[in-house]
């Protein structure tokens, strides 16, 4: 689950204002297989693409969103075994990630100074029971380990998110409210109203059956979590996720 959540932190990172959805299983040792699509919504399309057009980092014809870099630069993350991104359109990716460790994932970025001291952060933390009858899967992400784990991922979404006054990337301090007035005093009401209407879902099964899922729901060895890409993007209030299963 906990993959569940990085890996849903990387959609919506990678894509604000899109369709995203992941789905995958984890399993007892820890190793994670995903499928992860993702696709900008039509408004936030036209913007990317202009904006990159005039600083020349996209050549007419080519993907918006680029999936051979994005799955390069995410290869080199902390806990990625392995990554094979296609675009299925100029503005949509898709396929498999496979996580080696979900305890490693995103866990290896320091902060902080001399005077206050460097910091290692873990977004995730995974937990299974000796005899592999029941385990735990952890995520918290708020405004330390959040642009943390931006750096890591790739910075091919945190040009993305910056060009978009994303708190994530900026470290501006924002509401909600707040930051969906700037977006739209600068680009425009469509495109405030399609970050606030987008949703990361996922769709991860467990190596248990999961007895509660916080932030989501669950059936069986199955949990479902839809969080809202403005939560994601603004980090107004930490984010905490927690599947349990036995």
């Amino acid at each position: 689950m906990n993959k569940i959540f990085t890996v849903m932190v990387f959609c919506a990172l990678l894509c604000a204002s899109c369709t995203a959805q992941i789905s995958g299983s984890l399993k007892v040792d820890g190793q994670a297989d995903l499928n992860i699509y993702a696709a900008l919504e039509p408004r936030m399309t036209a913007l990317i693409g202009g904006l990159a057009a005039a600083s020349g980092a996209v050549q007419p014809g080519a993907p918006i969103l680029n999936s051979s870099a994005i799955a390069a630069s995410m290869s080199s993350a902390p806990g990625i075994a392995s990554v094979a991104l296609k675009n299925i359109a100029p503005a949509a990716i898709e396929g498999p990630i496979k996580v080696s460790r979900i305890s490693d994932f995103l866990a290896s970025g320091k902060t902080g100074n001399k005077a206050q001291g460097s910091r290692s952060f873990t977004f995730i933390t995974f937990e299974q029971s000796k005899s592999s009858t029941g385990g735990k899967c952890t995520v918290n992400f708020n405004r330390n380990s959040g642009p943390e784990a931006l750096g890591l991922i790739s910075p091919e979404i945190g040009d993305y998110l910056a060009a978009l006054m994303a708190p994530l990337a900026t470290g501006e301090v924002l509401t909600k409210a707040e930051y969906l007035t700037l977006v739209g005093s600068v680009y425009g009401k469509g495109i405030a109203d399609e970050i606030s209407q987008a949703f990361v879902r996922a769709f991860i099964d467990f190596p248990g059956q999961v007895q509660s899922a916080k932030g989501g729901t669950f059936s069986g060895r199955r949990a479902e979590f839809a969080i809202p890409l403005l939560d994601i993007l603004t980090l107004e209030k930490p984010l905490s996720y927690e599947v349990v299963w036995k």
